[in-house]
């Protein structure tokens, strides 16, 4: 694996010298030529690639292939700034459909399965990611795409769907609208689910399966890296076996940008070994994670990456507490009568930061008596507390109050960055 990966980023680093000014610049400012990387081992004398490179460089100015060779392009959705562009040659498509086939075989399906993709279409990777995989596995594929949810349940009864690919968010508000419906768990085929495009905890994957009766499985992918595909869990659920024969990943401290070792919670850097129109050298993704190159319990040799817990950029730093949602996600579903719909809304009154948690509660604590209810919220607050380290208003609220996804969850509202 070494050898091939060796060989891969070398012809990797000559493409985009070659090929890439603003790569040929920052490898001239290290005093890099090609040459200088013989295998594998070299990657850290590599400068790092970030998302504003995308953003600079907007939009075509990071491929490494010319535009004849571009067959399609897909982009992030720009909520803040410009959007991200990628690029694929007609070898990266084939690419990129084998291996998320084989990821989908992974999940435990294979071609006499229904697969119902409802992860957006369009500029986002994921709805035409897993529409190709699928179709390469030779499977049959719903492009269902996400939004008019009852019409989805009612695809998913009718149509016999024994898959559905979407994100965590959105499979839970589908359970809740399945119920509501008045549908029961046997009058579904589905027996996996393929859920990813935000981080979710190990709580919440118990839960999809629990209420939908499925095998639940975390993919993981970025578009500027290629889309959903990079990995996948397996049945073990010990980790996302990672294509490391087409994206080697490093665990690096987000602030010192140190590399550090297999079992090392940090930021996971993603270098590209065989894409052609957008490679990418060790592109700083900030998700958080760590790596174990352990043989997993399914047989399988790649190196796992555990599931995300968060992003760098997305975490929370109250009163000098690095928090990330979920962490609070976590202590919210070990409670037994929360729902897994809840907001965290931070805010700084005289100079202190305060968090609020959002949280839903089941019928039956919500209708308590007023001595329960508080019991339950002084819990809640006090499992926080015990976890984290930091103090929380607990607001319970009743089943639907809180506004439901179809997309991806917006967890977090900041009122700091307001003011």
């Amino acid at each position: 694996m070494q050898h091939l990966q060796g060989e891969r980023l070398s012809a990797t680093v000559e493409q985009v010298y070659r090929n890439v000014p603003s790569y040929r610049e920052k490898m001239k400012a290290k005093g890099l030529e090609p040459g200088d990387i013989q295998g594998i081992e070299d990657i850290r004398k590599l400068p790092f690639s970030y998302k504003d490179d995308l953003r600079d460089h907007y939009p075509y100015g990071l491929f490494a292939a010319p535009m004849n060779e571009i067959v399609r392009i897909h982009s992030s959705s720009g909520t803040t700034g410009k959007p991200t562009v990628v690029g694929y040659t007609k070898n990266d498509i084939e690419m990129w459909s084998q291996m998320v086939a084989l990821l989908i075989v992974a999940a435990g399906l294979g071609s006499h399965d229904i697969v119902q993709v409802s992860y957006g279409y369009g500029l986002f990777t994921g709805g035409l990611g897993l529409h190709h995989g699928v179709e390469k596995l030779g499977a049959s594929v719903i492009p269902a795409s996400s939004g008019n949810s009852k019409k989805q349940v009612m695809i998913m009864k009718d149509y016999g769907t024994t898959a559905l690919a979407c994100t965590p968010s959105y499979a839970l508000y589908l359970a809740d609208l399945i119920e509501e419906m008045g549908y029961k768990k046997g009058d579904l085929k589905l027996k996996v689910g393929i859920f990813g495009a935000e981080p979710w905890t190990d709580e919440m994957q118990d839960t999809l399966e629990k209420r939908l009766g499925i095998a639940a499985r975390d993919i993981y992918g970025l578009s500027e890296v290629m889309g959903p595909g990079v990995g996948i869990d397996c049945p073990a659920r010990k980790g996302l076996h990672l294509f490391e024969d087409h994206f080697y990943p490093e665990i690096i401290d987000p602030v010192t940008e140190e590399v550090l070792p297999y079992g090392s919670e940090g930021e996971i850097v993603f270098t590209t070994l065989t894409k052609e129109g957008l490679p990418l050298l060790r592109y700083r993704t900030r998700d958080i994670t760590s790596l174990d190159a352990a043989v997993c319990d399914c047989g399988r040799t790649h190196v796992r990456m555990r599931k995300i817990m968060g992003r760098s950029d997305d975490m929370l730093i109250i009163r000098g507490v690095n928090v990330f949602p979920s962490q609070i996600e976590s202590v919210l579903l070990e409670q037994g009568s929360t729902s897994p719909h809840y907001h965290l809304v931070v805010d700084r009154v005289d100079n202190l930061d305060r968090l609020e948690v959002q949280v839903e509660i089941d019928d039956e604590i919500f209708s308590g008596t007023v001595k329960n209810i508080e019991a339950y919220r002084h819990k809640i607050a006090q499992d926080i507390n015990s976890t984290l380290g930091i103090g929380a208003k607990i607001t319970l609220l009743g089943k639907g109050t809180l506004p439901r996804s179809e997309g991806k969850a917006k967890r977090v509202t900041d009122n700091r960055k307001l003011k």
